[in-house]
């Protein structure tokens, strides 16, 4: 089954357009409201910047001026892995951010922040949140483990690159490697490729390869690698990325979303697809400007593992996907959405 991702964008913009019309008669009468939201972004990425400048200013359009947004950096309110506790007692309205943070919660958050090696693009794992029932299974995640907390959508923009001091060509490269990864999934899967994980949130990645704390990061975008700097310390990127393509969800408190109206609620729906949609498309070819001036300039060594070390490494992800899924049974329950959805893409055969 394969997906035509200018036909998604455009389905995506026809709608919000739509919405954005549907606000004129919102009414500007309504007292303004701001969600105030913390992402996982730092001040400086790529991504929060291009949000920041081009969307956030659409939801007061959309909404007639009776909704806007702020979006925060990574711990400007509370720490990186408690914002689902802020957003239900309502000291944040919401959180745009990395599910993996919360796998200490329950294994569950780990298979369905990023299932690892599994997809292989961001529009196949956007596709999954929004048609394949991974929104609807995120929000009773939720429900269980952290009651207060609706779910407006959840997304992938891009598969991560990968940041390394030394050249990593293949498994075997990663053998003793320092390798900064998310708590769970994610850092079974590298050491059960024999490198050793630590677990840092991305605002430390940068001091942690300058100190040696860390030699290799699986962080993010490449164009959010490189605004960071990271490349000034770790010059042997591969892209594209071998591992992770990590779904961020949007969730706001379930008082700031009882206290919208429809058509708001709606808007702010709308908003976050169109904006992901968008996003998406940006981050890819902002990443392939990047490594195109990388590759020219020559200072760097941008590697591309071939197919075979990429099967390989899918294969022990495989592995770690199993063990997780039977260590819960919400961990099940996501599990099987998530193969259910890849066997319709034919990422997977009928008798996985």
């Amino acid at each position: 089954m394969k997906f035509n991702k200018l036909s998604l964008f455009s389905k995506a913009l026809t709608v919000a357009l739509a919405t954005s019309v549907l606000g004129v008669g919102l009414g500007t009468t309504a007292e303004a409201r701001t969600l105030k939201v913390q992402t996982s972004s730092t001040a400086s990425h790529f991504t929060l910047a291009f949000l920041n400048e081009k969307w956030v200013p659409k939801l007061k359009e959309m909404t007639g001026g009776s909704l806007e947004i702020e979006l925060l950096p990574i711990k400007a309110v509370v720490p990186h892995r408690e914002t689902p506790e802020a957003v239900a007692m309502g000291i944040l309205d919401g959180d745009l951010t990395s599910i993996n943070y919360f796998a200490g919660r329950d294994p569950s958050f780990a298979l369905m922040g990023d299932l690892i090696a599994g997809y292989d693009s961001a529009d196949q794992i956007q596709t999954f949140c929004a048609d394949g029932g991974g929104k609807e299974m995120l929000q009773k995640m939720y429900d269980k483990f952290q009651p207060g907390v609706h779910v407006v959508g959840c997304g992938a923009y891009a598969r991560e690159a990968f940041v390394s001091k030394v050249p990593i060509r293949s498994v075997a490269d990663f053998s003793g490697v320092k390798v900064r990864s998310p708590e769970g999934l994610a850092s079974e899967v590298f050491r059960r490729a024999g490198a050793s994980p630590v677990s840092l949130p991305g605002s430390e990645v940068y001091t942690s390869l300058e100190k040696g704390v860390i030699d290799a990061a699986d962080n993010s975008a490449y164009a959010n690698n490189d605004a960071n700097g990271l490349h000034k310390v770790a010059k042997f990127p591969i892209f594209p990325g071998i591992h992770s393509t990590p779904i961020l969800q949007f969730t706001v408190s379930q008082s700031a979303w009882d206290k919208m109206t429809p058509a708001e609620r709606a808007a702010l729906e709308t908003w976050y697809v169109a904006a992901y949609n968008d996003m998406r498309r940006i981050v890819d070819m902002e990443d392939r400007a990047v490594v195109a001036r990388d590759k020219a300039a020559g200072d760097i060594t941008v590697i591309d593992w071939p197919q075979e070390e990429r099967d390989k490494f899918r294969e022990i992800a495989v592995g770690a996907w199993k063990d997780f899924a039977a260590s819960s049974p919400m961990a099940t329950e996501v599990y099987e959405s998530h193969i259910s959805f890849m066997k319709k893409l034919g990422l997977l055969k009928a008798d996985f």
